[in-house]
């Protein structure tokens, strides 16, 4: 990761973000035992070796600027993972490049390897059975880092073709040599793993093991990842049995983002200072990351312009055509378009330093993710009543002016907008519009993008027009260079 100079250094900005600065990360995220001064040999130990089985690192830079949410704006800063993700060409940035896919891949594996440690350690404990509540953490921990790995670096899930499609190494072990050759095995043998870890983990978590849930996998992230998981898998009743143990009968409702009430009037710093923070009932699960995103994101040269964001946001008018979604869109210098999200934090690299790192808070799993996912999979089901419900109570908390009558969402409407008589169709297009909107700027459209072969189309300022249709295999990122000097098969293009 990349040191940088405490000032900005940003010209003719519209917006003034403060420099938010931090002495050290203690407040966000419990850190590992240092291992030359402790000996790791109890719950509570093994739990602070567990808040590091997390990748600290994020897709966010490169998920967003592969999909459909982004444009040349011809100037802006200049980072290689922008814009080699934007080209679709493989990023030169590495593991000492914050925000790059080398360094996410690298932070997946570390995590794993905590997680495996923490088994261990577990397993040879004078009475594994006090270590409960670890070993749940553990297992799921390892899933969800395979579980990204496998979505990212091989060709996304498809029941077709995953018994032959490349996977990642599921690592089960703590490593103990300095080179160990892996195998890809396949991406269905992958996924066969991770249910396995995460059937396994789910039921042994127990919440009062951690001094701060939200920066662990408590019991609703974790059930929360689970419907992501059989989402993907096509379950949707496994979707719904997990999004319903996360959030029992109508509680979700309570932990939504209130963005048309309490959040539309803050200011931008409020909205910076909020949005990533554990006293967010939205925030399910958040990790600290290394990342330039709290400092870059508006002004990447590939980015949100202001045509973007009228695409990506015009699926206000399903509910009216009067009707307005209450995010605040803020723009700095010339058509950088954002809306407030990402907190950065200064970190010194001595107490007088002017120079440092820079983090910045990522909300892995949302209440607002887990209520799409339920209404997706009650689309599947045929439940259109249940999935109509989902949208509505989604539109009465982002609509300025929410009025339930003016603002209902009904299945006329929605057929009406997307000029479709079928009703599955429809439903799809509306959960994936909001999906858009809800998390621009967040990399979370890529998978979307990826699930639905949604196919990708990026011009540059030159006229060049990049194509990605549905089976490119661009769309899937490169194994990193170290990883296929240890002889893992890089991905074919």
């Amino acid at each position: 990761m990349k040191k940088l100079n405490m000032s900005r250094g940003l010209t003719a900005i519209i917006l003034a973000i403060p420099m938010l600065v931090l002495v050290g990360c203690e407040d966000f995220l419990s850190k590992e035992p240092d291992s030359t001064r402790a000996v790791i040999n109890d719950p509570k130990k093994v739990s602070q070796l567990l808040a590091t089985a997390y990748p600290q690192a994020g897709y966010v830079v490169f998920g967003e600027s592969m999909s459909d949410n982004v444009s040349d704006k011809s100037q802006g800063y200049d980072d290689k993972t922008n814009r080699g993700s934007f080209l679709f060409e493989e990023v030169e940035a590495t593991v000492n490049d914050s925000d790059s896919p080398d360094l996410y891949w690298s932070e997946c594996y570390r995590a794993i390897s905590v997680a495996n440690q923490a088994l261990k350690i577990i397993a040879e404990a004078d009475d594994p059975s006090l270590y409960s509540a670890q070993r749940g953490e553990a297992l799921v921990a390892r899933a969800y880092a395979h579980f990204m790995l496998v979505c990212l670096y091989s060709k996304f899930y498809d029941p077709q073709s995953a018994s032959s499609d490349p996977g990642i190494p599921y690592v089960t072990e703590p490593e103990t040599v300095v080179i160990k050759q892996y195998e890809r095995r396949t991406v269905n043998y992958v996924y066969q793993m991770i249910e396995k870890d995460l059937l396994e983990g789910l039921p042994l978590i127990s919440d009062g093991t951690y001094t701060v849930p939200k920066y662990h996998f408590n019991t609703v992230a974790a059930n929360a990842f689970a419907a992501r998981f059989y989402l993907v898998k096509k379950d949707y009743n496994k979707v719904l049995q997990y999004a319903n143990a996360a959030f029992p009968g109508t509680t979700i409702a309570n932990n939504l983002r209130p963005w048309n009430t309490t959040m539309e009037n803050m200011s931008p710093a409020e909205l910076y200072a909020i949005y990533s923070r554990a006293s967010q009932g939205a925030n399910l699960l958040i990790v600290e990351t290394a990342s330039l995103i709290g400092r870059y994101m508006p002004q990447y040269r590939y980015g949100m312009t202001y045509a973007k964001s009228q695409e990506i946001f015009e699926s206000q008018s399903l509910a009216s055509s009067s009707a307005r979604w209450a995010y605040p869109l803020y723009y700095q210098g010339d058509n950088n378009y954002f809306v407030p999200k990402w907190y950065e934090y200064f970190v010194r690299e001595s107490v007088n330093a002017d120079i440092g790192y820079l983090y910045t808070m990522l909300p892995l799993f949302t209440a607002e993710e887990l209520l799409f996912n339920r209404a997706e999979a009650n689309v599947y089901l045929g439940n259109t009543a249940a999935a109509l419900s989902d949208l509505n109570l989604f539109a009465s908390k982002r609509l300025t002016g929410y009025n339930a009558t003016t603002h209902n969402i009904t299945a006329t409407k929605i057929r009406n907008f997307y000029n479709t008589s079928n009703a599955t169709t429809g439903l799809i297009n509306a959960i994936l519009d909001f999906k858009r909107v809800e998390f621009v700027q967040e990399g979370m459209r890529w998978f979307d993008i990826l699930r639905y072969n949604i196919p990708v189309e990026h011009t540059t300022n030159t006229g060049q027009v990049i194509t990605i249709p549905a089976n490119d295999p661009r769309r899937v990122l490169q194994i990193p260079q170290t990883a296929a000097l240890s002889g893992l098969e890089k991905n074919k293009r």
